[in-house]
Order: C-alpha cells, then sequence, then structure tokens
C-alpha cells in the first residue's frame, strides 16, 4: 500500500475502518482479493512475483497492512521482501506487539517499510525507519511512505475527508470511495523532498496516481463491525479510474 487511512476506535459502530491505495509498477503481477488456496483462513491479494501481499485480514480477526518507506538514498543489498512481513504475521499466531519485536530484530533486511498489525483487541505499528514498536491509539490516522501520520498534504486531506465521513451513524462505503479515486495534486511549496526530484514529487502527490507505468493499481475498503461481521471490498484498477473490477466480501469473524 501507499496510502493507508484508518479510523480506529472512533466510530461508535465499527472499531477499525480502513480505506486505502495500493500504488505499483503496472506491470508487475498481482491478483485480487481472495482467501488464499493455501492458506484458506487469509482474505488478501497476492502479488505474484514474491507471493506476498500488501493488506489483509483472517477469518479469526488478524490483520496487516504495510507501506514502503520512500528514500532512494537509502537501499538495502539483497533486500527481504516487505510483502511477507504481512503475509507472515497473517499466518501466525502471535500478538502483535511479539510479531512486531520479532520483526525489530531483522529490520536491516529489508528496505524501509511501515508495518500496521493487528487483532481484535489491539492495534500496533513499526517502522523500520522509526525504530520503535507501539500501540495505535483510538483516532484517525494515515500512512504514506514515510512515517505515521506525517502530514503530507495527501494524507492529510485524506484524513480529514474520512474525519467527515465517519459523522454519521452508518458508514457510506462511496463516500471511502471518492476519497479513494482524488486525483488533485498537491501545491510545490507542499510536496515533501523524499529525493526523487520534482516533477515525480508531482507525479505521486495525489491520493490516486496515475502515470504512464506506475500507478493506483488498486483500493481497498475494510469494516469492522462491533459484532465481528466484517465487510473487505477491493477495486482493482486497469491503468486508469476509467476501467476497474470490484470484489467484495463479508464475512463473520470467528471470536
Amino acid at each position: 500500500m501507499c496510502l493507508i487511512l484508518f479510523a480506529y476506535k472512533y466510530h461508535p459502530n465499527y472499531p477499525l475502518i480502513i480505506a486505502a491505495n495500493r500504488d505499483e509498477f503496472y506491470s508487475r503481477p498481482t491478483s485480487p482479493a481472495h482467501y488464499w488456496s493455501d492458506q484458506p483462513d487469509i482474505l488478501a491479494g497476492r502479488d505474484l512475483k514474491e507471493l506476498g501481499t500488501w493488506m489483509g485480514i483472517t477469518v479469526h480477526g488478524r490483520f496487516a497492512a504495510l507501506t514502503n518507506y520512500r528514500d532512494p538514498s537509502q537501499h538495502t543489498v539483497n533486500p527481504l521482501s516487505r510483502g511477507h512481513l504481512v503475509a507472515n504475521y497473517l499466518k501466525n499466531q502471535q500478538s502483535p506487539q511479539e510479531y512486531l519485536e520479532d520483526i525489530c530484530k531483522q529490520a536491516d533486511q529489508y528496505n524501509g517499510f511501515n508495518l500496521l498489525v493487528g487483532d481484535l483487541h489491539s492495534l500496533w505499528y513499526y517502522g523500520n525507519k522509526q525504530g520503535q514498536v507501539h500501540p495505535i491509539v483510538p483516532g484517525v490516522h494515515g500512512l504514506c511512505n514515510h512515517l505515521l501520520n506525517t502530514p503530507w498534504p495527501k494524507l492529510e486531506k485524506g484524513r480529514q475527508q474520512l474525519i467527515q465521513c465517519l459523522t454519521k451513524e452508518e458508514v457510506c462505503e462511496d463516500d471511502l470511495w471518492h476519497i479513494l479515486t482524488n486525483e488533485e495534486k498537491a501545491a510545490d511549496d507542499l510536496l515533501p523532498n523524499t529525493g526523487v526530484g520534482l516533477d515525480l514529487e508531482r507525479t505521486l502527490s495525489p491520493i490516486f496516481i496515475a502515470s504512464p507505468e506506475y500507478g493506483t493499481r488498486s483500493s481497498t475498503l475494510l469494516l469492522i463491525r462491533q459484532d465481528g461481521w466484517v465487510t473487505f471490498a477491493e477495486r482493482k484498477y486497469h491503468s486508469s479510474q476509467s476501467s476497474w473490477q470490484d470484489s467484495t466480501y463479508n464475512l463473520q469473524l470467528k471470536l
């Protein structure tokens, strides 16, 4: 993922609400969200190159999502696949805190990342460019390609729009999709300087990215209700917003 907007214990009816975009090269092979044949408890899309994933949930309520940390000056030699950080958490039984503390010990084997992991009891965050494992406090948060809640324009815009969506008793999925398809670029004086140059910073600044070779490949909504009812909806794009494929899964968590 390259943008994760989430409300944790903020809405009275939904302990967790997530609206997220995955940005990737169009040429990278990917399968849409599905129950994995080799791990049937896992519901997630899949990167067909490394067989990891960027976001997923299990039928028992384990959840994980990942963003990359953008810094072209820092690259690990022969790095491990970051997508396995999500997949491995979904497969095992460690608590979120224990899992992230173990990841800390091998963090230098990966290029920069931010990782959210949780279950029915808690939600935790770790970024290997920040270095500390800590619990997420109730509220509306965002992760982009820097640290948790770094006020990049797209993150702040999306976070404020998500807050507005959650003023209603029932959450409207169309409102969440609307947030994730915003192609407005940020003003130059608000852009971060991550070392990729001004032109690319402009291209990467919208919530929804569209460029010839790289862009928003999919958007995902995850809504977990108080009673354990889950909606997992994915919109897979074909190089632009003009053509997409929708899939929605509903499940009752095994509490």
